[in-house]
């Protein structure tokens, strides 16, 4: 049954995690599973709800991004794939992906072994775009494509469209912040989707519930961001990799 203090807990590792190239949707579904919360569609549609207060965090610290017209144009491309893949596959995601845990612990280990090998041969070239008003329509577009994969639970949006935007040229702390706007309309799209289809099954007292994760999402998103700028001045992705693929093994080995 979730508490307060889960809540708090869920809010928490949603908020840190969802920047990060290690899956939001991954951490929430191991924690609930380690809290036993089950996955009722309830549970689904908090876990999704409250990405609104990471959605704020971005919203919060790149406020003026979001007032630059040709910044806007290359997100809004990017968002067309999610936008029209995410909506034909609602049902599908929700009801067989989102919750599952094999799914989830087998993209969190194969994630994690690609972040490492794409990093081991990546190099960045001189010529990598250094503002996202110079990324093209076509290279935003693509990585839109590659942000669709993460409906997958475990892949990661943020490593997907990183990892997609590193590959196509685009300098890394560019990508990250296009990482971080383009979580924006998606983020809210989903959420917005699923509240409206599901916003009847929560009480009024449950609201509270909702608070608590919103209000705990958004306080740890701005310190995730910030703890991202500065992390990737002086490393790579490999470090997450790594993780991915330890969290893997000591859920396998202490859980199930």
């Amino acid at each position: 049954m979730l508490t307060n203090l889960s809540s708090l807990i869920l809010g928490v590792v949603e908020g840190f995690t969802e920047f990060l190239p290690i899956s939001s949707t991954a951490h929430l579904t191991l924690v609930s599973e380690l809290l036993k919360l089950g996955q009722s569609e309830y549970m689904k549609t908090f876990e999704i709800a409250i990405q609104s207060g990471a959605i704020l965090a971005v919203v919060a610290l790149y406020w003026r991004k979001f007032l630059d017209w040709e910044v806007l144009k290359r997100i809004a491309v990017a968002f067309v794939p999610t936008g029209i893949i995410g909506l034909a596959l609602y049902k599908t995601i929700k009801s067989h992906l989102i919750g599952n845990v094999a799914v989830t612990l087998s993209a969190l280990a194969v994630g994690g072994f690609l972040l490492i090998l794409f990093e081991k041969f990546h190099k960045e070239r001189q010529t990598a775009e250094e503002n996202i008003a110079a990324v093209s329509y076509k290279k935003s577009f693509i990585i839109g494509l590659c942000q669709s994969v993460a409906m997958i639970p475990g892949v990661s949006r943020a490593a997907a469209t990183i990892v997609g935007g590193l590959f196509m040229g685009v300098r890394r702390e560019t990508i990250v912040e296009f990482s971080f706007l383009l979580a924006v309309p998606t983020m809210f799209a989903a959420t917005g989707l699923d509240l409206l289809k599901n916003l009847h099954a929560f009480s009024y007292s449950q609201m509270n519930l909702l608070a608590i994760g919103f209000i705990s999402s958004f306080v740890m998103a701005v310190l995730s961001i910030k703890f991202l700028l500065a992390y990737i001045r002086k490393h790579t992705f490999t470090g997450f990799g790594v993780y991915r693929i330890i969290l893997v093994i000591l859920f396998l080995l202490f859980y199930i």
